[in-house]
């Protein structure tokens, strides 16, 4: 896909909306992706994945702006990582593990910074059976057969990276590539 449309690029913001904490409305969040100038914002599902058109604003610019303006305008910290419609196609192409029955069980945990995957490495020597991993460019990807919050591989993965990693399932992956235009069918928008 090329990035012709706008410069589409998707956001992942970190930690809204789950529980009680850092709650955001998606209106509000579109509302401030324009307010920002940003086009063609839309939404997928409530925890914080926004699909828009950046014009000739490169994606750590973008995320900068996001994070600042959601502190400022909506009183809400959360850190913010956004790839490139191409970025973000690499990271659905990259993903080598089998597609799940369950799709809810297949993490994509995108990388805030695109170096870290280096210090991940070492866990693909680790034993994880029934879980699985798998490393990209832009992403870790895990398969949690017995739930994500059963997982000793997300907490493996949440324990090196801290806050430098947001975690979204494969259902939602497919969602958002959906609305950038890459595959078919549709998304909740």
């Amino acid at each position: 896909m090329a990035d012709g449309q706008d410069n589409q690029q998707v956001a992942f913001l970190r930690g809204i909306n789950v529980g009680r904490a850092k709650r955001v409305a998606m209106a509000d969040l579109r509302k401030l992706l324009g307010d920002l100038g940003f086009t063609q914002v839309r939404t997928v599902l409530n925890s914080g994945n926004v699909v828009f058109g950046a014009g000739t604003v490169a994606p750590a610019e973008a995320a900068a702006r996001i994070e600042e303006a959601l502190v400022l305008k909506l009183g809400v910290a959360a850190r913010v990582t956004v790839l490139s419609a191409s970025q973000f196609d690499e990271l659905i192409a990259q993903n080598t593990l089998a597609p799940p029955a369950d799709a809810s069980r297949l993490l994509a945990l995108v990388l805030n910074n695109p170096a870290d995957v280096q210090r991940l490495a070492p866990l693909l020597q680790q034993p994880w059976q029934p879980e699985a991993l798998a490393l990209g460019q832009w992403a870790a990807y895990a398969w949690c057969p017995e739930g994500v919050l059963a997982s000793r591989l997300v907490a493996a993965l949440g324990v090196l990276l801290g806050d430098g990693v947001t975690s979204r399932n494969w259902a939602t992956m497919q969602k958002l590539h959906v609305l950038l235009g890459g595959a078919d069918g549709a998304a909740t928008a």
